[in-house]
């Protein structure tokens, strides 16, 4: 299964680690880590997680106060938010209808 970002998504994680490398040396490192085992598990169990919408679905991490918010087909899963847990819950939603790249 193919795992794509939505360009903002992949600009949300980095500017996390970033966040998290400058409160801590290697947090941040630790922080993309746990981003990766979340996704791992979403590809192993993309419909197990609670879904937001007609289309997606959220699973959260285990150590930081974080959600992936993706949607899914038999051939990929699209993240389209990695989303700190104490935002405005649905910031994301007007990314559904934004191209994919």
């Amino acid at each position: 299964m193919q795992i794509n970002f939505l360009d903002i998504a992949r600009i949300e994680f980095k500017d996390a680690i970033e966040y998290y490398n400058e409160q801590s040396e290697g947090l941040g490192y630790e922080f993309a880590l746990e981003v990766r085992r979340t996704i791992e598990r979403i590809s192993n169990y993309e419909k197990s997680w609670p879904i937001l919408s007609d289309h997606t679905r959220r699973a959260r991490t285990n150590r930081f106060p974080y959600g992936i918010v993706y949607s899914h087909d038999e051939d990929e899963i699209l993240i389209i938010a990695v989303m700190h847990l104490h935002r405005d819950p649905d910031y994301w939603k007007d990314r559904l209808h934004s191209p994919v790249e």
